[in-house]
């Protein structure tokens, strides 16, 4: 979807291309649990959802990093020993998370993800999820929209962008 911006230019919105039905998971649900459904499903950012599909907060492969050296840093942490030897969605979850409208502006969504330096932003409409938009999601759609970029070519073999100098 994309509507009209300023100067009559075309608008492409979050709803657009974010990903439709995410998955996601219960506050309840072990870590150990949630590592697995994010290595099945391929992905490094799950919605945190609570009674009704509520959005609640978010969980990141870097939460789930975070929550790894628990046992290492365990005499220096407040945790009961019960949340130490079987932590839960909600004990490394993200409770703060930013989120998004299927009808935000794609680039608006695209900058506050590169100045809060997060990867992902849940799309509700409401209180309901009803997808996520992440950095790939953003880097693809723009790229698609505004073409190829002359001035850069990618070297599969380095996997990294390579600037091409145009002389006048």
């Amino acid at each position: 979807m994309t509507t009209d911006g300023p100067g009559g230019h075309r608008t492409m919105t979050v709803g657009a291309v974010m990903a439709r039905d995410p998955v996601t998971i219960g506050p309840e649900a072990s870590l150990r649990e949630a590592s697995a459904l994010m290595r099945k499903a391929r992905v490094q950012h799950v919605p945190v959802v609570g009674d009704g599909g509520r959005l609640i907060g978010i969980l990141t492969d870097r939460d789930l990093t975070h929550a790894a050296l628990v046992p290492a840093l365990a005499d220096r942490m407040p945790w009961d020993a019960r949340r130490r030897k079987a932590p839960r969605v909600r004990d490394a979850m993200t409770w703060a998370v930013l989120t998004t409208r299927p009808d935000a502006s794609l680039v608006d969504a695209g900058l506050v993800m590169v100045e809060r330096h997060i990867g992902s932003l849940p799309v509700v409409d409401g209180d309901r999820l009803v997808g996520i938009l992440t950095e790939h999601d953003v880097l693809k759609a723009l790229r698609t929209d505004a073409g190829p970029d002359p001035g850069a070519d990618i070297d599969p073999a380095r996997g990294a962008l390579e600037a091409k100098e145009f002389l006048p």
